[in-house]
């Protein structure tokens, strides 16, 4: 990080932080029912992502480095926790899932099929789950 990047807002890192794949924004709760939907088509990832913590940016650089998947094997979706909590807490609600932070979901036919946080978030393991 450098001096200018104190100075930056925690919406501008994310959107820089997003820029390494081909995320698609999570910031609408209707989105929920949408990639739920979608889900039935194509399995549908979404990453939760706290642009605050080390550990989250770590499991996210480490995470994009991995990701190997076209669109037309899984949909990523990516949540930052810091600007829409709201939406965070639904997830949790909708997909029956704990919340926790960073933290990865793997949605398929409208349901959370897997999920896993911190150091378990692994782009490679998702492979035998699709």
């Amino acid at each position: 990080m450098g001096l200018f990047d104190l100075f930056k807002s925690q919406r501008d890192i994310a959107k820089e932080e997003i820029k390494e794949m081909n995320w698609i924004p999570l910031e609408r709760l209707e989105q929920l029912d949408e990639i739920a939907e979608r889900s039935k088509a194509v399995p549908v990832v979404i990453f939760k992502h706290s642009t605050t913590c080390g550990i989250s940016r770590m499991a996210l650089r480490s995470f994009e480095k991995a990701y190997a998947y076209d669109k037309k094997q899984l949909e990523p979706y990516f949540l930052d926790l810091k600007a829409h909590r709201d939406i965070s807490n639904a997830i949790a609600t909708k997909f029956n899932v704990q919340h926790e932070s960073p933290q990865l979901l793997l949605i398929k036919n409208g349901a959370a099929t897997y999920h896993t946080s911190h150091g378990a978030i692994d782009a490679a393991s998702l492979a035998d789950k699709l």
